[in-house]
């Protein structure tokens, strides 16, 4: 058995499609995934040149990923994966507007205290969001974001890297070809980079 870690931030929608091809290959291959917190909005806190769109899209990124710390400090690391299907059904799925109803609607179904919503509005966590974010990025390098995944390497060390981005989200074995491939190359030693351009937006899965 495998253990892979995978960053995300709940409103990534390519994220999202990453995580959600995750959970298809542990159901093809001998994988299991921990999820963990990163921030888009602490990514790009500070930088200059954004596009004006974007800055408007990350405005509401910070609340979600302080609920979901707060619930990891509270429950424990494995409580995300529920959470993050919870809270990413309702913001890619359902368009929930994000907001204190969206947090208290997915902490409920999931069974978790309610007062967790009160983090999105506060900087109690924020210190371990921190700590998780560095964690889980500082290894890929390059001021790379979400998806980031960890997985150990065939000498023994971690092998950190950003993506893939995908869409749509691949099924059974085209899930487990994918990983396969991923493995093989991120394993290969020296290298960094295979991309072309995107020609579609994100179909989430």
């Amino acid at each position: 058995m495998t253990s892979v870690d995978m960053w995300f931030d709940p409103k990534c929608p390519w994220a999202w499609n990453t995580s959600r091809w995750l959970l298809e290959v542990e159901r093809v291959r001998d994988v299991e995934v921990r999820f963990r917190v990163m921030s888009l909005w602490l990514l790009n806190d500070g930088r200059e040149g954004l596009e004006e769109w974007y800055e408007r899209w990350l405005a509401d990124t910070l609340g979600p990923v302080r609920v979901a710390i707060a619930a990891e400090q509270k429950y424990g690391t494995p409580v995300l994966r529920d959470l993050y299907t919870a809270l990413g059904n309702r913001i890619h799925h359902d368009k929930t507007p994000i907001g204190r109803e969206l947090y208290l609607s997915a902490l409920d179904e999931i069974g978790l205290d309610a007062g967790l919503a009160d983090a999105a509005e506060a900087d109690d966590f924020d210190e371990a969001l921190r700590a998780s974010h560095h964690a889980g990025l500082d290894p890929v390098g390059e001021n790379l974001g979400t998806p980031s995944i960890h997985v150990p390497g065939p000498d023994g060390k971690v092998n950190a890297f950003f993506g893939p981005v995908v869409t749509p989200v691949p099924r059974g074995e085209d899930a487990g070809r994918l990983w396969d491939g991923v493995l093989l190359v991120t394993a290969a030693p020296g290298f960094f980079e295979l991309k072309r351009g995107r020609t579609e937006s994100p179909r989430v899965g």
